[in-house]
Order: C-alpha cells, then structure tokens, then sequence
C-alpha cells in the first residue's frame, strides 16, 4: 500500500511549487509604507536565516544516517557513550550565536518603530503626524479626527508621504487595529490607550481589520483605508465638514450597543472625544447601555432584538454632557460621572 502512495505523494510534491506560484503575495509581503517595509524586511531576513539553518541540520543529518547506517562492516565499531566536552560546547555556543543574530535586527526594528517614520517629502516634513483615534466597537470601527473634528465609521482617509498617529483604545473588549499593508497591529484596550505609527507612501486602497478575536462578529470588523495625495485628502475633509450630520451623544451611544454596523459606513461633524475618552473611563459603555435600556445578554453575540428608548424619553441626552480631558487628573472623569447621575 505505501509503495502504491509513493509515486502520488512525489506528484503532490513537485505540484506544490505550481500551486504557490498562483498565489498573489501576502499583504505583510508587499508593503505600502516604511513602517511594513522595515517590518517585511526583518520577515524575510529571519526567513532566510532559519532556512539556512533548517538546511545545514538537514545536511547534517543526511551525512550521519548516511555514515553511521547499519552495515557489515561496522561490526567491530563501539561509539563512545561518554559526552564530549569539546561538542557539548559548540552545540551551546551555536544556538546562543543563533539567537543573538536574530535578536540584534528585531530589538532595532521594535525600537525604530515605535517613533514615527521619516516623512519622504519636504511638504510632509513641514508637518506633525496625523492623529487619528482609533476606537473599537463590538463589531465596529470608530475613527475620530480632532484636529478636523470630524469622525468617521469602518473607513478612513489618510494623506501619503505623511505619519499617521493612531491612539488606540477600546470600548468594550479587547481588540487589535492590523493593516497589512502599512504595517503590524497593536492591542485596543478599554481605560487605557496605545500607540501606532504607520504611514502610506503608495496611494490607494487598503484593508484593515481587527486582529483579535472578539466574537461572534468579528470576521465582519473591517475597514477600508484611502490612501491620496494630500490635496485629495484636504478635499475630502472639507466635504465631510460641509455635508456630514453632526454627531450626537446618543447616536454614538447606540453605536455601542454590540452589533454589526448596518450602514456600512458613516461619517459625521464632531467627534465623540468630546463627551468620553475610553482610554480614560473604561465603563462608559455600561452607563450608555443602562441609559439605553439596553440589557446584555450575551456581549460577545449580536442582539437586536431588544427596544431601544428613544432619545426624547431620556432625560440625560437634554443637557450638555461635554467633557474636558485636557486635564490628566481625575476631576474631569469625576464631572463624567456626576452628569450621568
């Protein structure tokens, strides 16, 4: 039976590399911007290195099964069953070398990226990072723009040649903003915030999606990211400021509620900064549920079932909630609070 399954296993063998080759390359492959070219760089480096060795062991072995195989003529052989001090040593020695090649271009690449790129443009030179915040919402994507003041929903636009600041925190359980193209993920975590500098010098369209899995919706937390030259960017901003809806606090307390975002995508005039910064209150979620009407009866599967209170029959949404989080203190979470109550 095994010899009839050779000659189909070598077929398979020899398919594979035709296979492969009809696949497109992988997006960490084909980076977009410096922060995915440095990261694809030390991918491919730690590739090589390990293949090299994978195949030097391989080498090895081949000579030693080939040299030290069972025959007649080794009858009279003994091996010597006592360790070797001299093998012992360079079998510690190899690894250790090994370990610290590969240590030295990752330590200096995690190092080099957590400062943002170089801007490769005079005009991107001129400029601070844009800071985008990025917040995660079971099962959605929430992008806010301070500086324009607007925010956006399961998309975003970015200017090329120019850092992105991305401040990273979550609403609810823990997520992870990847996109492929322009570089790794880091963690979204509610009462607390992280940092992600990316950059695209390519423009067009990219996917991004959370990397963390977070339930029953989560293959469905995507997002498009648009990547144009910065006049094009500037365009966009203003028809967003000139067209989007103003964003309410209880519209954006309703994106809370767990659930794929039925529209798609949205974009609005205003940010929600304005009333919470999760990475600062990690229970604003549950006090916007509770002033919904909404009961969670599974946070991590999709419920749509319940009814929602309608926004005049809630007292809360009838006053000025706004919160200043200039102040690192505890005061401005505490004036949070008390207008909830």
């Amino acid at each position: 039976m095994l010899k009839k399954l050779k000659p189909l296993s070598l077929l398979l063998f020899l398919a594979l590399p035709l296979m492969l080759a009809g696949c497109s390359t992988p997006e960490v492959l084909d980076p977009k911007g410096p922060v995915a070219s440095q990261q694809s760089d030390l991918i491919i480096l730690s590739i090589i290195f390990m293949l090299t060795i994978v195949a030097v062991v391989f080498v090895l072995l081949t000579i030693i099964l080939v040299k030290y195989r069972e025959r007649k003529d080794h009858d009279k052989y003994s091996p010597e069953l006592h360790g070797s001090t001299l093998l012992e040593t360079i079998w510690t020695i190899i690894p250790i070398i090994i370990v610290i090649i590969l240590a030295v271009p990752t330590v200096r690449t995690i190092y080099s990226l957590e400062d943002a790129p170089e801007p490769k443009t005079a005009e991107a030179a001129n400029e601070d990072p844009l800071v985008i915040h990025a917040t995660s919402i079971n099962w959605k994507w929430v992008f806010s723009y301070p500086d324009e003041d607007i925010e956006t929903v399961n998309y975003l636009h970015i200017p090329i040649h120019r850092p992105v600041e991305f401040k990273l925190t979550s609403a609810d359980s823990m997520a992870a903003l990847w996109i492929p193209s322009l570089g790794g993920q880091k963690y979204n975590m509610a009462g607390m915030q992280t940092t992600l500098y990316l950059q695209a010098d390519e423009a067009g369209v990219y996917n991004g999606r959370n990397a963390n899995f977070t339930g029953e919706g989560f293959n469905e937390q995507r997002f498009k990211v648009y990547a144009e030259e910065e006049a094009d960017y500037d365009q966009w901003v203003e028809e967003v400021q000139n067209s989007a809806p103003e964003l309410t606090q209880y519209e954006y307390d309703n994106l809370l509620i767990p659930g794929v975002y039925e529209d798609g995508t949205a974009e609005f005039n205003g940010t929600h900064l304005q009333w919470i910064d999760h990475s600062k209150d990690a229970e604003y979620t549950l006090e916007a549920w509770d002033r919904l009407g909404y009961e969670p009866k599974n946070p991590h599967a999709k419920d749509k079932s319940q009814h929602i209170l309608p926004e005049d029959e809630i007292p809360y949404y009838q006053q000025d909630n706004t919160v200043d989080y200039s102040d690192e203190d505890m005061d401005s979470k505490e004036h949070a609070h008390a207008s909830h109550e």
